[in-house]
């Protein structure tokens, strides 16, 4: 085990055309990309982690209730795997790790960085959305940690095309990523 792939908050409520939060049509676009990538580094036998979104009903206080509309909250159907990527998470729930997070950035608060020392990991793969939200904070927090980044172009998307590409320029020009 090397590297890592991080599907990040791929969900209904992301995803769905009636989704909290959609990316629409650009994020369904990106779904067998990251069913085939999920699939790819679980027969190689490489790390999978999945950090999802994770909102309460009634925190007011979480800076994002300011910003954008209730999504991902516990215990509803917005907060489950969109799509083929829900069978592919049953079908191989004991070989990919499920992470709540809080924060834009899958590292914000979670373990993340713990599971991948503890692996040895030091390059990572990103796909998911929302290109120029929490996949771009998270491939910003894994340039701070030295980690080798590369992010799949058909594996990500955001609601706000113009975000979405400057985050793909940004990945390469400032963080040194590989956009494959």
């Amino acid at each position: 085990m090397k590297k890592a792939l991080l599907v990040v908050d791929y969900t209904v409520d992301f995803v769905a055309d009636d989704g909290a939060l959609t990316c629409g049509k650009p994020g369904q676009a990106i779904e067998e990309t990251i069913c085939r990538l999920t699939e790819e580094f679980l027969t190689e036998k490489e790390l999978v982690v999945m950090p999802v979104d994770l909102h309460e009903k009634t925190n007011a206080f979480h800076p994002e209730a300011k910003l954008f509309p209730p999504h991902n909250i516990r215990g509803t159907a917005g907060r489950e795997l969109y799509g083929r990527l829900a069978e592919v998470y049953k079908a191989n729930a004991d070989h990919i790790i499920w992470m709540d997070k809080t924060r834009y950035s899958a590292f914000a608060g979670t373990n993340l960085e713990l599971l991948l020392s503890e692996r040895n990991i030091k390059e990572l793969h990103i796909v998911g959305v929302c290109t120029d939200i929490c996949v771009l904070h998270t491939a910003v927090d894994a340039y701070n940690k030295g980690y080798k980044i590369f992010i799949h172009e058909k594996g990500v998307a955001s609601f706000d095309q113009a975000g979405h590409d400057w985050a793909l320029r940004h990945f390469t020009t400032t963080l040194g990523a590989q956009v494959l």
